[in-house]
């Protein structure tokens, strides 16, 4: 199992300075994974990250959220084809850094909708995952499609609803993107939906309630991570915080962030390092019992 950080943690651009600062960050910290935004894909020198992941031993993982233009579930084929090209550019770029897994809001657009999910729009950002899938398999990456709230998809918002999704997919390399901070809003619990994706589940957000340091909000993070051995999860858990302070305007504005819980992206990191490496040695502990 390999715990990771966020790259907002520590920076809001990731040009190469940007990048380098995260990736020393990430490691300085005590992580074993980077998860890079690509917000901007075509920015990114993928030579020199790849350099910069290989000198501080970091593995790599890549995310983002599409907006109303890139909407793979848009009934304009214009807007899903616009989606598809970008994903594909990601799905390249994190090739090329010796990255393993794309993953986050990449079904839909990240934002509030007025209206349900069409089936036209299900079915068209369906096989669009699926033909991303097939060109993820030839480059040995993993696909994610992550668990987010009402007020950021109406595609799905549970656990269960995304592992019909990942099902109607078909593909072996796409599987449920389960992040905390989103649980605590639409979930019944943090328990059961871990078991209900089972082997479905492939990637894991850390995040508190108020996305501020882990263990002063809300979220039930002991019978998540009950659930998490319970299941035999091993892919990759990775803490997700985010303060204007540090964040780019833009996604602070996207994710609304309004008030800073931290400001010091460093101890913060330290600090989430050591309470996910905790739990897990917590839960891990019950087989002796």
């Amino acid at each position: 199992m390999q715990i990771g950080c966020h790259g907002s943690v520590w920076t809001g651009t990731f040009d190469t300075d940007g990048l380098r600062l995260a990736i020393e960050s990430t490691r300085a910290a005590g992580f074993d994974l980077i998860e890079i935004p690509l917000m901007d894909p075509g920015g990114i020198d993928r030579a020199t990250v790849r350099a910069l992941l290989a000198e501080h031993g970091l593995a790599a993982t890549a995310s983002l959220g599409l907006s109303a233009r890139t909407d793979i579930s848009s009934e304009d084929p214009d807007v899903v084809a616009a989606g598809e090209r970008l994903l594909g550019t990601c799905l390249e770029v994190l090739a090329d850094i010796g990255g393993t897994h794309l993953v986050g809001v990449i079904h839909c657009a990240m934002q509030k909708y007025l209206t349900p999910a069409s089936p036209g729009g299900r079915r068209n950002s369906v096989e669009a995952i699926r033909r991303l899938a097939g060109r993820a398999s030839d480059l040995g990456i993993r696909i994610g499609v992550e668990v987010v709230n009402r007020y950021e998809s109406n595609l799905f918002n549970t656990g269960r609803q995304a592992v019909r999704y990942v099902e109607e997919v078909g593909a072996g390399n796409v599987f449920v993107h389960l992040d905390t901070y989103h649980m605590n809003i639409e979930e019944p619990d943090m328990y059961t939906p871990v078991l209900a994706a089972g082997d479905r589940l492939g990637y894991v957000h850390i995040g508190e309630s108020h996305r501020g340091y882990l263990g002063s909000g809300t979220v039930d993070f002991d019978a998540f991570f009950r659930g998490l051995a319970h299941t035999g999860y091993d892919g990759p858990v990775v803490f997700e915080s985010f303060s204007s302070a540090v964040v780019h305007p833009e996604l602070s504005q996207m994710l609304a962030i309004w008030r800073n819980l931290w400001t010091d992206g460093a101890d913060l990191g330290a600090h989430a390092n050591a309470y996910i490496r905790g739990r897990l040695r917590s839960v891990a502990s019950i087989g002796m019992h």
